[in-house]
C-alpha cells in the first residue's frame, strides 16, 4: 500500500514506521469522490477537499479507525465502508453527478465529504504524530515532515499535518501540487539520484533474447520495519517477496569495502 510512514537516514538507508494493513487514504478519497458521484480528472483528493469545504465535517459521526491500536500503522478499509453506508442511508445515486443533484442531495454529499475527510485525516495526523516522536528517539536530529503523493495535493492534509510538525518542532515539506500526481515521477526521480551514486545494473549485452526473463517485482519494501511498528493484522498477501532495498544496498556497500 502507498500510506508508508519511513524514517529517512539518507538516498537508500530507510526504516519502516508503519504502512498500511488494507487501504491507503488515497485509495479511501479516490473511493468515496466516485461515490459521491464527483469529477476525478485531477484526483480525489482534490474533489473531496473543494465539497467538504460546503459541508458540515461534524455531522455524520464516523469512528477513527485503529484508535485503540498503539502503533504507526492505518486502516482505511473500515471507514470506506462507514462512508458506503452513509451514502446508502442518504439515498444517493453516484450515477448523477453531484453539480446536477438537488439542493438537499447535495447539501448531503458535502456533509458526507466533510466528515469523511475529518476522520480520514485525523487518523493520519494521530499517526504521523507518532512517527515523528519514534523517529525523534532514534535521530533527535531530524528536521523535516516530508509528505508526498496524490493526496499531498490537498490543502486541508496540507494544514492539518502542518500543526502535527510545528508541534514536534519540524518544517513540513511538500512537493508543489502539480507533483503530487502520478508515483511514476517519484520513482523515476529516485532512479537518478541512485544512478548518480553508481547503483545500477550494467547494461544488457547486445546478444541477448528480446524474451529474456526479468525479475519483476510489484512488492519490494524500502526497508526493514521497525520492531515497534510491526503489526499482528496486517494480512499475509504483504509478506515480502524480496530483501528490502536497504538491505540489498547495505550489503553492495559491505562487499565494496571487502
Amino acid at each position: 500500500g502507498h500510506n508508508i510512514l519511513i524514517l529517512a537516514r539518507e538516498l537508500g538507508q530507510y526504516l519502516q514506521l508503519g504502512t498500511t494493513i488494507d487501504d491507503a487514504i488515497g485509495e479511501a478519497y479516490d473511493k468515496t469522490a466516485k461515490w459521491l458521484g464527483l469529477e476525478l480528472r485531477r484526483s480525489g483528493g482534490l474533489a473531496i477537499e473543494e465539497l467538504a469545504r460546503k459541508g458540515d465535517a461534524g455531522s455524520i459521526k464516523f469512528k477513527v479507525p485503529m484508535k485503540h491500536h498503539k502503533d504507526c500503522n492505518f486502516s482505511y478499509a473500515g471507514l470506506k465502508t462507514q462512508v458506503r453506508l452513509a451514502i446508502e442511508s442518504k439515498n444517493i445515486d453516484a450515477e448523477t453527478p453531484s453539480s446536477s443533484a438537488s439542493i438537499e442531495d447535495q447539501s448531503s454529499r458535502a456533509d458526507i465529504a466533510a466528515s469523511f475527510q475529518r476522520v480520514a485525516v485525523l487518523h493520519l495526523e494521530e499517526k504521523c504524530g507518532r512517527a515523528i516522536e519514534w523517529a525523534l528517539e532514534m535521530e533527535p536530529s531530524i528536521k523535516h515532515l516530508v509528505v508526498s503523493g496524490g493526496v499531498a495535493s490537498n490543502q486541508y492534509v496540507r494544514d492539518r499535518l502542518d500543526q502535527v510538525a510545528k508541534k514536534k518542532g519540524l518544517q513540513l515539506v511538500c512537493p508543489p501540487p502539480s507533483l503530487c500526481t502520478d508515483n511514476g515521477v517519484m520513482v523515476a526521480w529516485t532512479g537518478i539520484e541512485h544512478f548518480r551514486n553508481g547503483r545500477f545494473d550494467p547494461p544488457p549485452p547486445l546478444n541477448e533474447l528480446e524474451d529474456a526473463r526479468l525479475d519483476l517485482r510489484p512488492r519490494w519494501p524500502l526497508g526493514e520495519e521497525y520492531a515497534r511498528g510491526k503489526s499482528e493484522a496486517r494480512s499475509l498477501r504483504t509478506a515480502r517477496m524480496h530483501p528490502s532495498l536497504t538491505s540489498m544496498i547495505q550489503a553492495s556497500q559491505r562487499q565494496e569495502q571487502t
